[in-house]
């Protein structure tokens, strides 16, 4: 066996398989991100001081998640998408033109955390067949993550 090969424990068909999905959510992730940077730089508003700080906890915190979950995707052997191009291709996130309302920009981002919700359960389901616990214990925190975030986000609809 060469040093290069990766025994651990899961066959490459489930390694790969995992990582497609996690490509998805990491793409998922990465696009959310963008667009929460962007409303954070562009609301206005009667909320603004609210929004503006939320906005930035929730990018912040999208930072780090798109290097965890890359870098997961990396240890499973496969390359993780970089570009605009390839999260594009991937992502259930819709871009958004022009610099909507302060209602509208929250709503853009609940449905964009519930797009990477089901993502999420997607690839969760595949390595809980696999026994990827690593995998599993990555997507399970985000998905706990991200439906907190949605929460928090419709809270200030109400």
């Amino acid at each position: 066996m060469s040093s290069y090969e990766i025994d651990i424990g899961i066959n490459q068909e489930d390694r790969e398989e995992i990582a497609q999905g996690l490509k998805k959510l990491l793409a998922d992730s990465y696009t959310l991100y963008l667009q929460t940077h962007n409303f954070h730089w562009n609301v206005t508003g009667p909320q603004f001081r609210e929004l503006h700080l939320m906005f930035e906890e929730h990018y912040t915190e999208l930072a780090v998640a798109v290097d965890d979950i890359a870098e997961r995707v990396r240890t499973l052997g496969v390359a993780a998408p970089g570009t605009y191009r390839a999260f594009a291709d991937l992502s259930t996130i819709e871009e958004v033109e022009g610099v909507p309302s302060a209602t509208d920009m929250v709503k853009y981002l609940v449905h964009g955390h519930e797009n990477v919700i089901k993502t999420a359960r997607e690839v969760l389901a595949k390595a809980q067949a696999a026994n990827d616990e690593s995998s599993a214990s990555l997507v399970s925190d985000r998905m706990r993550i991200h439906e907190k975030t949605a929460w928090m986000l419709r809270a200030t609809l109400a």
